[in-house]
């Protein structure tokens, strides 16, 4: 005879407070078992979600690609790329992901201008599937917003193999007041699309992650865009303010239930 444990977890058959919890979050809460394993289903979708979380950190970043050619031409994106010369090489030396290659380095200063409010950079990271997704909504809204409070923004550019020390070099290369880069973040098996901004004031090559702020999980499950693009001119606009970024700036958020 099945054991009661072993027989499908309707949702009806759980307490109302599992029920709430569990439409609240991804994680895979009282599943179920067959014996000592998952179900076959409850396998199926694990063994789906690591498919899907490998595709994005192994997917190589092809501009048009990833934005088409209206939304490149429309904010005069062009691409580059760090030191990493594949895929590979990116993931085992996190170091060359940090540097622009020559021939970026030149092609960041002819086409960009030095000394802008405020300079974005959008990077593969370890998911393009997130950068794809969420800079498309993400970006107009950050160029929207950075206008209407008056800032002279820097002409964007893509960054193919990178990590998150390449501001250190944009703040070499362009001496902007705050430096944004939208980077997508380490896939798990809830999502792949989500994104991180990293931000610092006036980067150097002498900062580290405690000269950075983060403001991460932008996806559908978590911040939205629209969110997202007010925290970041916010938190820029705090920046400029107090000439600092990092662990000795606190990020100012409305109390709970402001609108």
């Amino acid at each position: 005879m099945t054991d009661k444990i072993d027989s499908p977890l309707a949702a009806r058959d759980l307490p109302e407070t599992v029920r709430k919890i569990r439409a609240r979050t991804p994680a895979r809460l009282l599943e179920g078992r067959a014996g000592a394993a998952y179900r076959t289903a409850t396998q199926i979708r694990l063994r789906e979600d690591h498919a899907t979380a490998r595709d994005a950190v192994r997917a190589e970043f092809a501009l048009r690609d990833a934005f088409g050619a209206e939304f490149v031409e429309r904010w005069q994106l062009f691409e580059v790329c760090t030191k990493a010369g594949n895929k590979d090489e990116y993931l085992l030396r996190p170091d060359l992901g940090r540097r622009f290659d020559e021939a970026s380095h030149a092609l960041i200063q002819k086409r960009c201008s030095r000394g802008n409010d405020l300079q974005i950079a959008i990077g593969d990271g370890l998911s393009v599937t997130a950068v794809k997704v969420q800079v498309p909504l993400l970006f107009p809204l950050l160029c929207e917003g950075a206008q209407e409070r008056g800032w002279k923004v820097g002409r964007t550019f893509a960054i193919r193999h990178c990590r998150v020390g390449v501001l250190n070099e944009i703040g070499t290369l362009l001496n902007p007041k705050v430096a944004v880069l939208l980077i997508g973040e380490r896939p798990g098996l809830a999502t792949a699309e989500s994104l991180s901004a990293y931000m610092a004031y006036r980067p150097r090559e002498s900062h580290t992650d405690a000269d950075r702020n983060l403001i991460s999980n932008i996806h559908a499950r978590g911040l939205s865009p629209q969110a997202a693009a007010e925290r970041i001119l916010n938190l820029a606009a705090q920046m400029m303010k107090a000439k600092l970024s990092g662990s000795t700036l606190r990020e100012e958020l409305p109390a709970l239930g402001d609108s």
